[in-house]
């Protein structure tokens, strides 16, 4: 593979600019799909004690002309979990379905447990998941700043940023429901991205050592990505085979969580590829013609 990858860097960054800016255009129009994690909401728990088919539930739901998520869940699957939006009616909406699942599974009032979440503790939760993500991107900058050098920790940063970014974007066009599954995704491949930019990182330096500094640097990046994409590669394919297996053959209360980190191994893989090092390499190089002029 003798594929210039640095020389490419603004094409690399054009194309996830423009699914980033598709999403924020879709967010502007209709606004993120937010679960009740966020906005507040209520959650019937049903404790069935069999199990039953996640559609007849639905339907039953469905009679009150409200959208809600069904999940199932507990051992056997034998418990039902009724997620909705806070509306104006929401008591006499509970009362009718309590009701018809009485009716229909034979229940007592005592397999039922109503939970509210306000909208406050979603605002938390924000605010939570944004804080995580900026001391993970800070420690991080810092700890490959030591490592390496500050431009490889910004670089590296940036690439993390993109990836949510991603997630985000491909979240709002495909109007998948933002939950507290969705932050726990984001932060998992915050930590899972890294990774993969540092493994290549490291190579990056043992050819600094080995080609020596007078080599270009978009020279030693595209060396080092070529020595190491089959491991990037093999590694992410893997994982995404594994995670694409349980978003598949998984239980629906699991996919708010497998989907947002298909893409998002998906858009780490393509940063630690194609971003991370470019941005370290022109930096570089750019930082050491301006040192040039200056000379002269």
């Amino acid at each position: 593979m003798n594929f210039n990858i640095v020389k490419h860097l603004k094409i690399w960054i054009a194309i996830p600019l423009t699914i980033i800016l598709i999403g924020i255009g879709v967010i502007a129009v209709r606004g993120l799909n937010l679960g009740i994690d966020f906005i507040g909401g209520s959650t019937i728990h049903v404790s069935i004690g069999s199990p039953f088919d996640v559609d007849d539930i639905r339907a039953i739901v469905n009679e009150q002309n409200i959208n809600a998520d069904i999940l199932s869940a507990g051992q056997d699957n034998q418990d039902a979990i009724i997620k909705m939006r806070y509306l104006e009616n929401q008591q006499q909406i509970h009362e009718n379905i309590v009701k018809a699942l009485q009716e229909k599974y034979n229940l007592s009032s005592d397999a039922f447990s109503i939970d509210f979440v306000g909208p406050t503790m979603g605002r938390t939760l924000i605010q939570n998941a944004l804080m995580s993500v900026l001391i993970a991107s800070a420690l991080m900058l810092v700890y490959i700043w030591i490592r390496f050098e500050l431009k490889s920790g910004v670089a590296a940063v940036i690439a993390l940023l993109h990836d949510v970014l991603i997630m985000i974007a491909v979240t709002a066009i495909t109007g998948i429901q933002i939950n507290s599954s969705f932050i726990a995704a984001v932060l998992t491949i915050v930590g899972y991205s890294i990774n993969d930019t540092i493994v290549i990182f490291d190579r990056v330096r043992e050819n600094l050592k080995r080609m020596g500094r007078k080599s270009p640097m978009s020279e030693i990046v595209n060396e080092s990505i070529r020595q190491s994409i089959t491991r990037t590669l093999n590694t992410s394919l893997t994982t995404i085979f594994a995670v694409a297996a349980l978003y598949v053959l998984g239980v629906e209360s699991i996919k708010d969580f497998t989907l947002p980190i298909i893409v998002g191994l998906i858009a780490g893989t393509y940063s630690s590829v194609f971003i991370a090092g470019s941005i370290w390499a022109v930096w570089d190089e750019k930082s050491k013609d301006g040192k040039m002029a200056t000379a002269k």
